[in-house]
């Protein structure tokens, strides 16, 4: 599946963080608006970079659930 700039709006990836941790589950939406940001810049910095690596320790230790 490819990332369209067009239908992805810009969100910002602390936003998307925290929709994922509130509910507890990351969607195929959280999904691509994450990668539409993280691929809409040409670095990401520390904040954003310790963001994710948070959603990706939540997958691992069972704190978030992946919905399909």
């Amino acid at each position: 599946m490819t990332v369209n700039s067009t239908s992805v709006p810009k969100i910002a990836i602390e936003a998307i963080v925290q929709r994922i941790f509130a509910f507890r589950q990351i969607t195929p939406l959280d999904r691509r608006l994450l990668k539409s940001a993280m691929l809409s810049t040409n670095r990401l910095n520390e904040k954003d970079r310790c963001q994710i690596n948070r959603v990706h320790q939540g997958i691992q230790e069972g704190l978030i659930l992946v919905v399909e």
